[in-house]
């Protein structure tokens, strides 16, 4: 069985199991449309999954997911931001009342950031361009002594890459807007691959703390 064949065995799998489980449910949910009220900001790694982790059923979470789980400054340049457009449509358009930021252990976004690997001699590279948002955390992180080694320093930026998302939710004005209302929550958290733990991590505008 090849790759695409195994996707449409979990999908005749799912059609006859879960979905046949909660049919009415998506039935409501086609006819009514979706009323999510979190937002999660999360990783496309494929072993974090924020419908797995937090055992969420189908319609209660907006979800974008990209490398490590970032968020741009708010920069209305006229270029395509996926991420950002996801924000403005979650905030304004569903109107959902929490933002979580969700980073994890063994980040690869992370640990390209702090190794150089796209770091190709000048060749263009998504990753390397992605990856300069958390630049500001990443010399944060390198130049404190407790983390001297690569194995001490991913943990640490896989929490100020966090830090740095929520920070950067306050320069879109209509976050910044809801975030002083208190119709609107900034959440982090970092979720272990392995421990399958949740550490809360510092919130925006004092909305979280560790």
């Amino acid at each position: 069985m090849d790759d695409f064949e195994t996707l449409l065995h979990g999908y005749r799998t799912f059609r006859e199991g879960r979905y046949a489980e909660q049919v009415a449910l998506y039935r409501e949910l086609a006819h009514r449309g979706q009323r999510p009220r979190t937002l999660i900001i999360g990783c496309s790694d494929s072993r974090v999954d924020p419908m797995t982790i937090f055992n969420a059923r189908p319609g209660e979470l907006f979800i974008v997911r990209n490398v490590a789980a970032l968020v741009p400054p708010y920069q209305p340049d006229g270029h395509y931001h996926g991420t950002s457009a996801a924000v403005e449509f979650a905030v304004t358009g569903l109107e959902v009342s929490t933002i979580l930021v969700l980073g994890h252990a063994n980040c690869g976004g992370i640990h390209a950031s702090l190794t150089g690997m796209y770091d190709t001699s000048g060749k263009k590279s998504f990753i390397l361009e992605w990856m300069s948002i958390v630049e500001p955390a990443r010399q944060r992180v390198l130049r404190e002594s407790r983390h001297p080694s690569l194995e001490s320093a991913q943990p640490a930026l896989e929490r100020e890459a966090i830090r740095l998302s929520l920070s950067n939710l306050m320069t879109f004005p209509f976050v910044r807007e809801r975030v002083e209302q208190k119709t609107l929550s900034l959440r982090g958290a970092h979720f272990g691959i392995e421990s399958g733990e949740l550490e809360l991590v510092g919130g925006a505008a004092g909305e979280q703390t560790d």
